[in-house]
């Protein structure tokens, strides 16, 4: 076998080496992984030249995923896998880098109050764009397809999926053709996480009708590389983009294949096979299966990702009500079934066994960066659990193991206490957790069944009748992940204006259907006011309250893995943006 290829990480100035126990919080449970030295890399050689480039001969590099987009406009767009196969071709006015820092995309510079692009108030804001961006058409990129990306985002009808941040800006004008100034009615404090898309006004069409857009699957980016060719259900082919600014210096391959594969588990029979070049989302126990291979590499990062059990806490008889304290769930809405369901799950076995003990039970929405929530982990306990349910009226009378509502406060007597879950198909470890969350809640004569579907059915839009937008499930399973600032994933998922409604056009990410006043004024709080300090308070306050009241159910701490053929160069895992941030930069030794 070929000794495993040498790597080199750069770190920030002053930042500690990438190591690997750095990353995985506890000590390995499979010795074999450290016999066999598995190579997990935050980082990557630096790319060969641009003049080696045009010494080689035609290159694709093939990027499997096991989710298919529904479509790839950043407005409308709610799965991972979209921003994924979104950003190879649009780009925004500032990016992310894997430490959490912006950088300039479209913009010249990131504004600052002390380069004169904030005041000091916070309540205007300067983007300086770059005056040699062509749209993959031709057309120049202007302030006014800035100006256009705020209409869309905040049309009434335009479908957009939030609104948070968005509704605190004025207005939006062009000072010049590559200057705007964005004012804002009130702070908003990560205000540099707007506009992280700009879309084409001349390529798109009225925002009323952005759901209509063809658009949505034809995007016309300024970034590296212009879709040529979707194929559903196998694959979405992108070429190089000759009108992109460093063209032809970059991007450094001809063509990206998005492809397409039914789960997990074929991509990585692809990856061993070399029929694919980059595998999206590794977990934890599949890095085991590459450790003795010198051909593939797992690159690895901590990351703001959490996997959780989502409550709906509303009616599923009542489609997407604004009102679920007067439309409980006939059984999630009591908050001891709830505190039951997470009492009766062995998290801890969970992760010793599906994911080798190489990450941790989650505890918060927010477990990584500035706003990192305290919250002590759940205790599994199960004789607790069973006596919070006859405590809410669930017993189980007629001796079948499932309990049923005699005297319970929201579902009609004898009903059953038997709860749907729901997860996107194709993903191994999240049926083996549901599979082990059956187990587990049958002990305490909970009744809990599978009914898995599609990436792109579970992530849905409103406007396509997504059950999750328009409240129509008992239990979701899913990955979310926080950005360096965290505001607008909490805001989004807690404050009791962001659940999605037929009056809001389904804006908003609040799925359980939560609301508690005092969640809503720490949030409100935590994005008017520029003070860390009485944010980290203020995100703290929600996250404890979630605890208690358990609108979702933390499981597992997810790291950032993907499995990567080690003649790829320029891959970089970007726990804070997508993992195709820097697809220029990808190329083939």
């Amino acid at each position: 076998m070929m000794p495993a290829p040498r790597i080199h990480c750069r770190t920030p100035t002053g930042a500690k080496p990438f190591m690997l126990q750095s990353f995985f919080p506890r000590p390995w449970t499979l010795p074999v992984l450290l016999l066999t030295g598995l190579a997990l890399v935050a980082c990557q050689v630096p790319p060969s030249t641009a003049a080696t480039r045009t010494a080689t001969p035609p290159a694709q590099i093939v990027y499997a995923m096991y989710q298919e987009p529904e479509h790839l406009n950043p407005l409308l767009a709610s799965q991972t896998v979209a921003s994924e196969v979104g950003s190879l071709v649009v780009e925004g006015v500032l990016g992310l880098d894997p430490e959490g820092q912006n950088y300039p995309e479209l913009a010249r510079v990131v504004p600052s109050v002390e380069n004169g692009g904030v005041s000091a108030t916070g309540l205007t804001l300067d983007y300086v764009l770059r005056d040699d961006v062509l749209w993959s058409d031709g057309e120049p990129l202007t302030c006014d397809d800035l100006l256009f990306t705020y209409e869309a985002a905040t049309d009434p009808d335009s479908g957009a999926v939030r609104r948070t941040g968005w509704d605190r800006i004025d207005s939006v004008t062009c000072m010049d053709d590559f200057h705007a100034v964005i004012q804002f009615a009130e702070f908003y404090a990560p205000f540099l996480g707007l506009f992280h898309a700009v879309l084409p006004r001349h390529a798109t069409g009225a925002p009323a009708e952005m759901t209509q857009w063809a658009y949505n699957r034809l995007p016309v980016g300024t970034g590296p590389f212009r879709l040529v060719e979707w194929v559903s259900g196998d694959h979405i082919l992108l070429a190089a983009n000759p009108r992109y600014r460093d063209y032809p210096a970059h991007p450094r391959v001809d063509q990206v294949v998005v492809r397409i594969v039914p789960s997990r588990e074929v991509g990585k029979a692809l990856l061993r096979s070399r029929e694919i070049h980059i595998l999206r989302d590794l977990t934890e126990g599949d890095t085991p299966e590459f450790a003795d291979l010198d051909t593939v590499q797992v690159h690895g990062r901590p990351s703001p990702r959490t996997e959780r059990l989502l409550l709906n806490l509303a009616d599923p008889a009542v489609p997407a009500t604004a009102d679920p304290l007067n439309h409980p769930h006939p059984l999630l809405g009591d908050v001891r079934v709830r505190q039951a369901l997470e009492l009766a799950i062995d998290k801890q076995w969970i992760v010793d066994n599906l994911l080798y003990g190489a990450t941790e039970v989650a505890t918060s929405e927010i477990g990584l960066g500035w706003a990192a929530c305290n919250i002590a982990a759940s205790t599994y306990d199960p004789v607790q659990a069973q006596a919070l349910l006859t405590e809410a009226g669930f017993i189980d009378g007629d001796g079948d193991g499932v309990r049923e509502c005699t005297g319970c406060v929201h579902a009609a007597e004898g009903v059953p206490l038997r709860l749907k879950i729901q997860t996107t198909s194709g993903n191994r470890l999240r049926e083996d957790t549901q599979v082990l969350l059956t187990e587990m809640l049958a002990e305490v004569g909970v009744d809990l069944y599978i009914e898995n579907v599609p990436s792109s059915e579970l992530f849905g839009s409103w406007s396509s009748g997504a059950f999750r937008k328009h409240g129509n499930f008992d239990i979701l399973m899913y990955t979310t992940t926080d950005g360096i600032d965290p505001h607008r994933q909490m805001a989004s998922y807690f404050h009791s204006a962001s659940m999605p409604t037929e009056a809001n056009g389904g804006v908003g990410n609040n799925y359980s259907r939560w609301i508690d006043p005092a969640a809503d004024a720490a949030l409100d709080l935590a994005g008017s006011t520029p003070d860390r300090a009485v944010r980290v308070d203020a995100y703290q306050e929600v996250c404890q309250l979630v605890d208690t009241e358990l609108p979702h159910i933390y499981l597992y701490e997810r790291g950032d893995l993907h499995g990567v053929l080690a003649s790829v160069t320029g891959f970089q895992v970007n726990p804070w943006g997508n993992e195709t941030w820097n697809a220029e930069e990808w190329a083939l030794n």
